[in-house]
């Protein structure tokens, strides 16, 4: 894990980038690697890697992230980079693997209450997609809105969203 942490902060080749990805993401389904991957620093250094201009890069470390925000303490580093994630969501296009990735990190990191704060500001972009996205996008958007749903201090900024 060390060495694919070291490899994606060493490389600027985007299919060496994509496959350490894949195989991080691929290990933090085992809760001992989620903590292995956050000591060593690899949630920052997955993290700067959603500002690439590699669209696939991109996909690949929101994936990532996606697994390793199964755990509360990845959860509180990751929470830094909400902002972003909407951000790429809302300028990928439509119905992508990329814009799927992105809605499936924040379904994670809103089943609880804690970060939905970050996530008001794209309250009109996750209804756009409600209406315009296919079928997968429809229910990853479903997901991310009912997580905010739950929180009753969410209700004013849900139901004044501008669409």
């Amino acid at each position: 894990l060390q060495k694919l942490i070291h490899l994606l902060q060493v490389t600027d080749d985007p299919l060496i980038q994509e496959q350490a990805l894949i195989t991080l993401s691929n290990s933090a389904a085992f809760s001992v690697n989620q903590d292995i991957i956050r000591n060593l620093d690899g949630l920052s250094v997955i993290g700067g890697l959603l500002s690439d201009c590699v669209p696939k890069v991109k996909e690949k470390a929101l994936n990532a992230l996606n697994n390793l925000s199964m755990n509360i303490k990845n959860q509180e580093e990751i929470q830094v980079y909400i902002t972003q994630v909407c951000r790429n969501i809302e300028s990928a296009p439509l119905n992508s693997d990329l814009q799927l990735a992105g809605l499936r990190l924040l379904t994670n990191m809103s089943v609880t209450n804690d970060y939905h704060h970050k996530m008001i500001n794209s309250i009109p972009c996750f209804l756009h997609l409600l209406s315009e996205g296919n079928e997968r996008t429809q229910v990853q958007v479903l997901k991310v809105l009912v997580n905010l749903s739950a929180n009753p201090g969410m209700t004013r900024h849900l139901l004044r969203a501008q669409v």
